[in-house]
């Protein structure tokens, strides 16, 4: 096992590249705690949805979401089976993943207080380092001084049939159009916002995955951490 020292490893990229299935792998190869902020950003969309703070246009009631955002409690909690994401006592890993969530998480993500709330989250849980945190600026906004920064893209349609199968294995029936419509929105959502927009940081190294297993992946980042903190690590 190699051992590396106590950084920051941010992970940014296009939706469905499979960053956190990634990052979750890393963090577990090389003891680190597995941030997600996506997780978040989906939790404040969920809790929108459910109280009306979001309609059909993706127009959102923003006086009343920051109001609700000073009370809203997002977590995480290690549990046996990985890390969940809870709003207070109620588990939401299910909800949170739905298509209808995908459906209005990039408007969400883009309302600059929706943003605040998660980077000051994500700052508190970062603080101790030795974190893996994925996302779409985590290199460039919220830790732009992380140790490591890798930028995740594949191509549109490798992206959606990943998401497809992903939904699908989760009960939910989806079309591959719908979907994949799904995934340009939020990419250009996402890459077009005013409150820091999608981009890769100057410093990130990209990983285009589009035709790799996450096997291929993993051998790939065990590669680059070898090259970049090997005189800086301990072989046992």
């Amino acid at each position: 096992m190699m051992l590396i020292p106590d950084i920051v490893i941010a992970i940014d990229g296009f939706s469905s590249t499979g960053k956190s299935s990634f990052a979750k792998l890393i963090a577990k190869e090389f003891g680190f705690l597995y941030l997600d902020s996506g997780a978040l950003y989906r939790g404040v969309t969920l809790y929108a949805m459910e109280n009306g703070l979001i309609d059909g246009e993706n127009r959102i009631d923003g006086e009343r979401l920051c109001r609700g955002l000073a009370d809203l409690d997002l977590h995480f909690r290690q549990e046996a089976d990985g890390c969940r994401t809870y709003m207070g006592d109620r588990c939401i890993e299910k909800e949170i993943r739905s298509l209808a969530v995908s459906r209005k998480v990039s408007p969400i993500a883009a309302f600059a207080p929706v943003r605040e709330y998660v980077d000051r989250k994500l700052r508190e849980l970062g603080i101790r380092k030795r974190v893996v945190i994925d996302g779409r600026d985590i290199g460039s906004t919220v830790f732009p001084d992380a140790e490591l920064k890798i930028f995740m893209t594949a191509d549109p349609q490798t992206r959606a049939m990943r998401r497809m199968k992903e939904l699908e294995g989760k009960g939910e029936k989806v079309s591959f159009s719908d979907v994949l419509e799904n995934v340009r929105e939020r990419d250009y959502i996402d890459s077009h916002r005013q409150v820091s927009p999608l981009a890769k940081a100057d410093d990130a190294i990209v990983l285009d995955n589009s035709e790799m297993t996450i096997e291929e992946q993993m051998v790939w980042i065990r590669e680059l951490i070898a090259e970049r903190f090997g005189n800086k690590s301990v072989q046992q």
